[in-house]
C-alpha cells in the first residue's frame, strides 16, 4: 500500500526583526493551511502542519527532508503553501530564470527560494509523486516571474489602484520591502544561487505537479476565511465529491476564478500521465 505525507505552510505574518520591520500580516493562510491538512487526513495522507512562527526554512526544509527519507517509488508527498511571494534578482546563478529573477515563499525568517525548494523535491526517491499547491502572488510556475498586473487590472481585482491597499489585500510582498531585504541580503542570496549551480536545485531529477494560485504575472488575494485560491479549490473538492482528475480540478477551479487570478497547472519533468489522471489527493 502507498503512503502519503502532506506538509502544509501557512504564515499570517513574518518576523519583523527579520524583514527590516515588515510583519508582513495576512489573515486567511493559517487557516488554508489547517483546511489543506484537514482535506489531506481525510484522504489518506499523515500531516504535518507548521503556522507562523513555526514556518521557518529550518522547519520547513527539515520536514520535507523527513519526508525524503520516509517515501519511496509509487508514495506521494503534497506540499501545500499560503502566504507572502517575493523575487530576488538572479544574478549569479544558472540562466534558467527568464527573466533574470528567482521567486520566492516568503517564511518566517527570510526568503526561500524557489531552487531551494526544487533541490529539497530532488531529494525524494524517482517514482514518489509530488504534489504542490502555492496560495501566493507570482507563484504561475514557482519559476518565472514577468511583468505584474496591469494598473487597471490591479483595480478589477482589488477594487483599488492605490499600491499600498493592493499590497494588503494580496499575498504580495511589498516591491519596497523586496529590493530592501535584498540591498541587505544580496551576498547572503548569491552564495545559496552559487551553491545551487545548476538550474532549480536539480530541477531535472523532480518530477512534480504544481497547481498554483496565480499566473506569474499575477497576484493571489487573500480572504476574510482562506485564500480566493484555497477556498475555490476547497469549494470545488466539495469534500471529496469531485470526481475526475487533476486536469479536470484544475479546469474547474479556474472556471470559478476571477479573469484577473487564474490558477497555473504546471509540470516539471515528467510526472507520468498515470498521476495526473488520478483522481486528486489519492494515495
Amino acid at each position: 500500500m502507498a503512503t502519503g505525507l502532506s506538509l502544509h505552510v501557512g504564515l499570517n505574518k513574518v518576523d519583523p526583526a527579520k524583514y527590516g520591520g515588515w510583519d508582513g500580516e495576512l489573515v486567511a493562510c493559517e487557516n488554508d493551511a489547517n483546511d489543506m491538512a484537514r482535506l489531506a487526513r481525510e484522504a489518506g495522507f499523515d500531516d504535518t502542519t507548521l503556522l507562523t512562527p513555526d514556518g521557518t526554512v529550518d522547519n520547513v526544509t527539515a520536514e520535507l527532508r523527513k519526508a525524503a527519507g520516509r517515501l519511496k517509488s509509487g508514495d506521494i508527498l503534497m506540499f501545500t503553501y499560503s502566504g507572502h511571494g517575493g523575487q530576488v534578482p538572479n544574478t549569479v546563478g544558472s540562466d534558467d530564470e527568464l527573466d533574470d529573477f528567482d521567486e520566492t515563499l516568503v517564511l518566517y525568517d527570510r526568503e526561500f527560494l524557489d531552487d531551494e525548494l526544487y533541490r529539497e523535491f530532488a531529494r525524494f526517491d524517482e517514482g514518489v509523486r509530488i504534489l504542490a499547491l502555492l496560495d501566493s502572488c507570482h507563484s504561475g510556475t514557482g519559476i518565472e516571474v514577468r511583468e505584474v498586473l496591469s494598473p487597471e487590472a490591479m483595480k478589477e481585482q482589488f477594487q483599488t489602484s492605490d499600491p499600498n491597499r493592493i499590497e494588503n489585500t494580496s499575498r504580495l510582498m511589498p516591491v519596497a520591502k523586496q529590493y530592501e531585504i535584498y540591498q541587505r541580503d544580496k551576498e547572503f542570496f548569491q552564495e545559496i544561487q552559487r551553491a545551487l549551480g545548476t538550474g532549480n536545485g536539480g530541477e531535472e531529477k523532480v518530477n512534480a505537479l504544481l497547481i498554483s494560485g496565480c499566473q506569474d504575472n499575477q497576484l493571489s488575494s487573500d480572504g476574510p476565511v482562506n485564500g480566493k485560491f484555497t477556498g475555490t479549490l476547497l469549494e470545488v473538492w466539495d469534500g471529496g465529491t469531485f470526481r475526475g482528475g487533476y486536469r479536470a480540478f484544475h479546469r474547474d477551479i479556474v472556471r470559478n476564478m476571477p479573469a484577473t487570478q487564474s490558477p497555473n497547472f504546471h509540470v516539471t519533468g515528467r510526472p507520468g500521465d498515470a498521476f495526473l489522471e488520478q483522481r486528486p489527493f489519492t494515495v
